[in-house]
């Protein structure tokens, strides 16, 4: 091919693919920049855009079972708190059963411990009823109470996995600690419901346990809201390797990108004017 051609300019050709290369580039590097991934969508790398949206989708996840968490801690938390109010008012009933077992307790004075008895199981009624969150109870399965009684599964991680929380009955405390005068009257059968096996001290020990039991649930419900918050950052952070941009490695290539753009226009340039010198030659 002739050096000296008007109709194929080979330095012009080299000069433009050269400055389409560096454009092609620079327009690379600005995306970057401005978006401040190195993967911002599928055409930078589909490969790597689909993990990425996996893992933007696990972060998701978790962020919502952790609300649904949130809800449950505040369901257990009110549960614990109408648990150890009916709890201290138990312990109160058993010191007043105790001086009704004793025989020397009679007339106006038994009548008063008896009363003083029953206003606690009114009270323990009242904390039962009050044991609500957010619509819902799992204590307070008793008439009058304003939240839906039973048992709470709660949504644990990313993948769907649950965690259940169990209910105690409430009514069947208070029945079971509710005495008829008769009962109450006579220091013998007060005895036997104080005894290590007695009825009243069966439900004693049953509100003991459960305040164990929703402890513990209230401790595994922190402990999984802060693994999942772990988790979600170990995610974020293996996201980011993944489609972060360098961003001063990129300034930097910005910067020698454009002075090449520059240099390869002004090459570009003098290579469209070089077939204008063979006019030179007829004149």
């Amino acid at each position: 091919m002739p050096l000296n051609s008007v109709n194929t300019n080979i330095g012009a050709m080299v000069a433009l693919q050269s400055l389409n290369a560096t454009t092609s580039q620079l327009q690379a590097t600005q995306k970057q920049i401005a978006t401040g991934y190195r993967v911002a969508d599928a055409t930078d790398n589909g490969a790597a855009y689909a993990v990425a949206q996996r893992i933007r989708s696990d972060v998701g996840a978790l962020a919502t079972a952790n609300q649904q968490l949130g809800d449950a801690t505040g369901l257990v938390t009110t549960t614990l708190t109408g648990l150890n109010q009916v709890s201290n008012t138990v312990n109160d009933a058993r010191k007043v059963l105790v001086t009704l077992s004793d025989g020397n307790t009679q007339g106006t004075t038994r009548t008063q411990y008896i009363a003083q008895y029953n206003s606690d199981v009114a009270n323990i009624k009242s904390f039962l009823q009050d044991a609500t969150y957010n619509g819902k109870t799992l204590i307070g399965n008793l008439t009058g109470s304003s939240g839906k009684f039973g048992r709470v599964a709660v949504v644990r991680n990313e993948s769907g996995a649950s965690y259940a929380i169990s209910t105690f009955s409430g009514s069947a405390l208070l029945g079971s600690i509710t005495f008829t005068a008769t009962q109450l009257g006579g220091a013998a059968t007060v005895a036997g419901l104080i005894t290590s096996t007695g009825t009243f001290m069966n439900q004693l020990n049953a509100v003991g346990n459960q305040l164990a039991s929703y402890g513990s649930a209230s401790h595994y419900i922190t402990n999984q809201v802060s693994y999942n918050s772990d988790k979600v950052d170990a995610l974020n952070t293996g996201l980011g390797s993944l489609v972060d941009a360098n961003l001063a490695q990129e300034s930097a290539l910005l910067q020698s990108l454009q002075i090449q753009q520059q240099l390869g226009t002004q090459a570009l340039s003098i290579a469209n004017q070089s077939p204008q010198s063979l006019l030179s030659l007829f004149k």
